[in-house]
């Protein structure tokens, strides 16, 4: 289990979604097994625990299951909510069951099938909400970025230096993501920091890393 020292930001709550039907995986990425011996989902599960005693997870019951039977001794801080029929209906469900329990400062939502997100990473994005309402974390092209029409072929090229390619987890003051899942509930975003950009509200790009990869394909176990 992650040992790293938790923050002291007591009123963080946590959102790691967990709903994915895993179609080009082949079967629930979430249930398989890293090198560690450990799920997937799991493995994601224990990297916030030192981080926050509100961790709410929208997904199917067989991962509710998983879960519950291999973090029994955490049941006091895990939470579980139905999914959603997208990611930002799932990510609401999970607001949703913070505000019940009383709301939270702040809160992280983090991507169910990132398990190798570094404990540095989660501790800079609650320390950059001491300062930003949204916080991003992700990581700058390194590869040139051309943009193509519908038929494959090149329009142009553009400044990857300008190209930041999101990641989770992302971080928001928690009243400020609530009123945005509120007032565009009828639209489908997935992402929730494009929320705040679309009502006009600054959201801070935080540097990750490489290794914080979201697992889509069987061999990105590897």
């Amino acid at each position: 289990m992650n040992t790293f020292s938790k923050v002291d930001k007591s009123g963080a709550g946590v959102i790691i979604t967990a709903g994915g039907v895993s179609n080009r995986f082949g079967s629930n990425k979430l249930l398989e097994k890293l090198p560690n011996g450990k799920s997937v989902i799991i493995t994601t599960i224990e990297k916030f625990l030192p981080f926050s005693n509100n961790i709410v997870i929208p997904c199917h019951e067989d991962v509710r299951e998983h879960v519950e039977k291999n973090l029994s001794d955490f049941s006091d801080k895990i939470y579980f909510v139905p999914f959603g029929e997208t990611r930002q209906k799932s990510v609401f469900n999970g607001l949703l069951e913070l505000e019940k329990q009383g709301g939270a400062d702040t809160v992280l939502i983090h991507d169910g099938a990132r398990p190798f997100i570094k404990a540095e990473t989660i501790n800079k994005t609650i320390e950059k909400l001491k300062e930003y309402k949204g916080v991003c974390v992700g990581i700058y092209a390194t590869d040139t970025i051309k943009i193509t029409d519908n038929t494959g072929k090149i329009i142009k090229t553009i400044d990857r230096n300008t190209v930041f390619c999101a990641q989770t987890p992302q971080g928001f003051d928690f009243k400020t993501i609530l009123d945005a899942h509120k007032k565009l509930k009828d639209k489908d975003f997935t992402d929730d920091s494009g929320m705040l950009e679309y009502l006009g509200l600054e959201v801070y790009a935080l540097q990750g890393s490489q290794t914080n990869k979201k697992i889509t394909f069987r061999e990105d176990l590897d």
